[in-house]
């Protein structure tokens, strides 16, 4: 009975102490990306689903600063300024614009995407990897609430850089979504202007202005 005590005990440490380190770690990783005027990140995103069939690889790249962000990926350009979000979508030649909720944005924003695990996760190290000489160490993430659509989250950390490497998304529908950061670069030069949307601009292109709100 003793040992079975001493085992239980043995684990329950372990188990505290490995959500410890992971939480530090990720406490790093926020710290160090909000230490930044600006980070610009290049990356490959994967959408897959085993059961649906679905695999489809897209590129893409987006600027942030603070809370706002610009993001380029499928043709389309998402711009948030803080208080509206802009979807300017080429092909279709149509703006839609719409009134940012807090309350209701549970999605992983590009803007949250270096600080979305402050809250609502448990947190456990998982496994190492080894990507070209450059320590991964990932963090395995599981949403508090048991209703969430989320199973959990794979965060995949430089040990060295403490910049975020990887992410993966695992859906409770079995779609899991990667995106993988191809180049991380902070502080480059920012136009005045990147924020602001000049509807006048698109009109005169012949775009329709989609106003949501």
């Amino acid at each position: 009975m003793k040992n079975l005590v001493l085992i239980a005990f043995t684990l329950f440490a372990f188990s505290f102490a490995n959500a410890q380190d992971a939480k530090g770690l990720l406490k790093e990783v926020s710290a160090k990306a909000k230490s930044y005027d600006n980070i610009a990140i290049d990356f490959k995103y994967n959408l897959s689903n085993a059961k649906e069939g679905i695999n489809q690889d897209t590129r893409g790249d987006v600027t942030i600063v603070g809370d706002k962000y610009v993001l380029h990926m499928l043709g389309t350009t998402t711009m948030f300024d803080g208080a509206k979000i802009y979807t300017v979508v080429p092909e279709d030649e149509e703006v839609t614009i719409s009134n940012y909720n807090p309350a209701e944005d549970k999605q992983i924003t590009p803007s949250k995407m270096l600080t979305f695990y402050e809250k609502g996760y448990t947190y456990k190290m998982d496994v190492v990897q080894n990507v070209k000489g450059r320590k991964i160490q990932f963090v395995k993430l599981i949403p508090i609430d048991s209703k969430a659509e989320i199973k959990d989250i794979l965060l995949g950390v430089d040990a060295q850089t403490k910049h975020i490497y990887k992410l993966i998304q695992t859906d409770a529908n079995g779609t899991k979504y990667t995106l993988t950061v191809n180049s991380f670069k902070t502080n480059q030069p920012v136009s005045k202007g990147m924020f602001t949307f000049d509807e006048a601009k698109y009109k005169k292109d012949g775009y329709y202005i989609n106003k949501l709100d």
